[in-house]
């Protein structure tokens, strides 16, 4: 299914990517440290790859692409 992202546009999206996105490990336990990663920011654009986020850090605008694979849940705000 293809998702029309175009009427969230300007939304504040709060994305939570896969786990193993974020995986790294730990030399003193035998088992992985699996990270949960989070993105938010406006809604930009999107495209067949992936999501285009636009967000205020440390006082610069800056642009965030998220590939669509390594994209668990989307929260949108300001519906």
């Amino acid at each position: 299914m293809k998702f029309d992202w175009s009427e969230f546009y300007g939304k504040l999206v709060n994305i939570t990517m896969y786990e193993d996105y974020g995986l790294k490990s730990d030399p003193k336990i035998e088992s992985p440290i699996y990270e949960i990663v989070f993105k938010s920011g406006r809604l930009k654009a999107s495209y067949d790859e992936g999501l285009l986020l636009e967000t205020d850090r440390e006082g610069q605008q800056i642009s965030i692409f998220i590939p669509h694979q390594s994209i668990k849940c989307v929260e949108i705000f300001n519906l």
